[in-house]
């Protein structure tokens, strides 16, 4: 199972830092001499990077590129995947720092530009299937643990509700897999509850999805449990960890969580298995 830890962000800042280290190393440059260069005071700036201790800011990617002679498209990929280490991971805090609103914005234009979307979740249900009433619970909950000044709910779970059109626009393709768990936790009050799982049953009727759900009592040897992350077509994988949200784009990874997915999906059930797990939790609540 591919890392679930900001330490994905550490090592793609490491890698970074061992081509800038081996690119000053070929340029025949010594620390010392490339801080002088680049009028950095002393030489600690051009060790913390060096060992990532420290992120490359795009500045500091162009300078050490000019000072070391590198070639304009080597500097084009280097700057490239500074700006996608520099991504990779965001705590909550960040992410909300603007408000919830700006948070559900944010996120908008990966699903606009995805055509094929693969979602699993451990925990809770993807944004993507939730009900108005639930995401209110969600957010309102979010705002509360995270101490988020601006109280813009109504208008995040607007903003994500407008999102839940791409499931019926455009030549797009969804598959939602969820644990048999996710249909009994109690997140919200029951009548939204329920209203979230009769839900699942009208959107199991759309074209494009396909729904999946694991059983309690399937077979786990090559599904382990996993958290909860989106896979956008095979560009970028985004995973919701308890601390932060972390944003992979690098293929080995992206293809690591598509294997992941994979057998996760081959363990789940669907259609009238699926919706037979659903009703059950229907039921429950009674």
């Amino acid at each position: 199972m591919p890392s679930s830890s900001s330490s994905s962000a550490q090592r793609a800042r490491q890698a970074l830092a061992g081509q800038l280290r081996e690119i000053r190393q070929s340029a025949g440059l010594t620390a010392k001499e490339l801080a002088q260069r680049a009028g950095w005071h002393g030489n600690s700036k051009v060790s913390k990077i060096e060992h990532g201790t420290r992120p490359a800011s795009a500045e500091d990617v162009q300078t050490w590129c000019n000072i070391c002679g590198v070639s304009e498209q080597r500097t084009e990929e280097l700057l490239a995947e500074q700006r996608s280490v520099a991504g990779m991971w965001v705590t909550y805090q960040q992410l909300n720092r603007a408000g919830l609103k700006q948070a559900q914005r944010s996120v908008r234009p990966i699903y606009e530009r995805a055509s094929v979307i693969r979602a699993y979740q451990s925990r809770t249900f993807p944004g993507l299937i939730q009900t108005a009433a639930f995401t209110t619970t969600t957010l309102q909950q979010v705002r509360l643990r995270q101490g988020v000044h601006i109280d813009d709910v109504a208008a995040a779970v607007a903003e994500r509700m407008n999102r839940q059109r791409v499931l019926r626009e455009g030549n797009r393709r969804f598959v939602f897999i969820l644990e048999e768990a996710v249909l009994h936790y109690r997140l919200t009050g029951p009548a939204a509850h329920a209203e979230q799982l009769g839900h699942l049953l009208e959107v199991m009727k759309l074209p494009a999805v396909s729904l999946g759900i694991i059983p309690l009592d399937a077979d786990r040897v090559q599904a382990r449990p996993a958290e909860g992350f989106a896979i956008f077509d095979h560009e970028q994988v985004s995973v919701e960890l308890i601390s932060g949200y972390l944003k992979l784009m690098q293929p080995n990874e992206v293809e690591a969580y598509v294997r992941v997915f994979t057998g996760l999906a081959d363990a789940a059930v669907y259609g009238q298995a699926a919706r037979a797990l659903i009703a059950n939790a229907l039921a429950a609540l009674v």
